[in-house]
């Protein structure tokens, strides 16, 4: 049997899904979980790189003890984080975290140097507070040492990659999510980055995901038991989630739900217009060099800060699909409320509900008074949130989308599917859960030519999991 594993890293959690091929089916199996999260470090969020690389080899040394030694291993993570590192490939500076406050007016030292409508016409990544290029500009403004010390800035999957192999490698689809890559030529855009006055030398070559990074290093494999190949998946979580996509025709938008909501569809070629600017859409890098074209929506992350809000003040446990329960039965009893919840002030608040309720009530909404209320107000807000990015896309690319496909964990959250629907008007098609762990594996299994083409790939995914329609 031949086996690939996948590695797949959120922002709250991180597992290793090994993956062989059975019968026609890619079969999954959970190898290891670990948990994962932004921390407070001298008052600036970061992520604790040092135990989630132990968490990586730990995974890997599972799957050779159960004698399961896969052939190859990918990486994927959240977008626009990175470190730099210096002659020597030490760290520079911690591993921040992008909900963390330091790019605050980053993008306004940016603008003298370049207006948000030429820098979209450039790049077509729609304006956030912490795209990469605003976390640059920080360091550049708050720890100017940093930059004039790095040697490589290598993106959080590359960075564990490297770690493993001892190759530096920048991967297309996660370098994307940076801000600074040129959406027509697919490479960084090197005036824009000598314009910002950032060090050059920092950013590597790009590979395509499905390229070889190289061997496990010794002291590894050592570690772990044994020997395998590392190779690029699609290293943004999201593009990998978005190979998993299991329909097959061009109606389709898709949804990877689960910390963020990432709604859209594949353009093969970027849509950099104005129009497209003032929507607030982007265009980053997708698997075959296609873009995938979107809108970034907050997500479950507001049900989560909720759910775990909860059982720290109450100490009461709920479960997900307890939460989505007894939110539809209190929709059902007439409750209604909505917020933004693209609104920068459910980014990283200190309380989540206390935001929430302070919407609510400067909304004119109904305030929600328990916890079903509040899951109620989340999934209301997310569907109608789902609605307005719907008919943007639909605006601008001149289709109209009958089936919306919804892959990730936000994929079981049924009465957001069953919201979804009603909200959007059309089909939706929920699954596969485990997107993009199955993604990262199809990237890798396609680069050892399992299948042909992704067609056969995404035809073998639709026998292998089942998905569930609501109308």
């Amino acid at each position: 049997m031949k086996y690939y594993l996948a590695i797949d890293i959120g922002a709250s959690s991180g597992r290793h899904i090994l993956g062989h091929l059975e019968d026609g089916n890619i079969v999954l199996e959970e190898m290891y979980r670990f948990p994962n999260g932004q921390y407070e470090k001298n008052g600036v969020l970061c992520w604790d790189s040092e135990a989630l690389f132990g968490h990586i080899v730990e995974g890997i040394k599972r799957c050779f003890d159960a004698g399961k030694a896969p052939y190859s291993v990918g990486i994927d993570t959240w977008g626009v984080d990175f470190v730099l590192l210096d002659e020597n490939d030490k760290l520079l500076g911690d591993a921040v975290g992008y909900r963390d406050s330091r790019t605050q007016g980053m993008d306004k030292s940016v603008n003298k140097v370049i207006s948000d409508e030429e820098l979209y016409s450039r790049t077509g990544i729609q304006k956030q507070p912490y795209n990469t290029i605003y976390q640059l500009e920080a360091i550049k403004n708050q720890n100017p040492e940093h930059l004039s010390k790095a040697k490589a800035m290598l993106m959080t999957p590359d960075y564990y990659s490297f770690l493993l192999t001892g190759v530096k490698h920048q991967e297309y689809t996660i370098a994307s999510t940076s801000g600074l890559l040129n959406a027509e030529t697919r490479d960084w855009d090197f005036e824009l980055i000598d314009k910002l006055g950032y060090p050059r030398e920092i950013f590597l070559p790009l590979s395509e995901p499905g390229e070889a990074v190289g061997q496990l290093k010794p002291e590894i494999q050592k570690i772990v038991g044994g020997n395998c190949l590392v190779v690029h998946a699609p290293a943004h979580d999201t593009a990998s989630a978005v190979l998993a996509v299991p329909t097959l025709t061009d109606d389709t938008l898709y949804i990877s739900s689960g910390t963020w909501s990432l709604m859209g569809t594949e353009l093969t070629k970027a849509n950099c217009s104005e129009t497209s600017r003032k929507y607030n859409f982007t265009n980053e890098g997708g698997y075959g060099k296609k873009y995938r074209y979107l809108s970034n929506i907050m997500g479950l992350w507001m049900i989560q800060s909720v759910r775990k809000e909860i059982e720290a003040t109450t100490g009461k446990k709920w479960g997900f699909d307890e939460l989505c329960e007894a939110a539809e039965e209190e929709s059902k009893k007439g409750f209604n409320a909505l917020v933004d919840c693209d609104d920068a002030r459910f980014l990283a608040p200190k309380s989540m509900i206390a935001e929430l309720k302070a919407a609510c009530k400067e909304n004119g909404q109904r305030i929600p008074e328990n916890d079903a209320q509040l899951a109620a107000t989340v999934y209301q807000s997310l569907a109608v949130c789902y609605a307005k990015a719907k008919a943007g896309i639909e605006d601008i690319t001149g289709k109209k989308y009958d089936v919306i496909n919804i892959v990730g964990g936000g994929s079981q959250e049924t009465y957001l599917d069953r919201l979804t629907a009603k909200e959007c008007k059309c089909e939706v098609c929920a699954g596969p859960k485990e997107a993009t762990a199955i993604g990262n594996l199809v990237c890798q299994m396609l680069a050892d030519k399992v299948w042909k083409t992704v067609r056969d790939a995404k035809k073998c995914i639709q026998v292998s999991f089942k998905c569930k329609t609501y109308k």
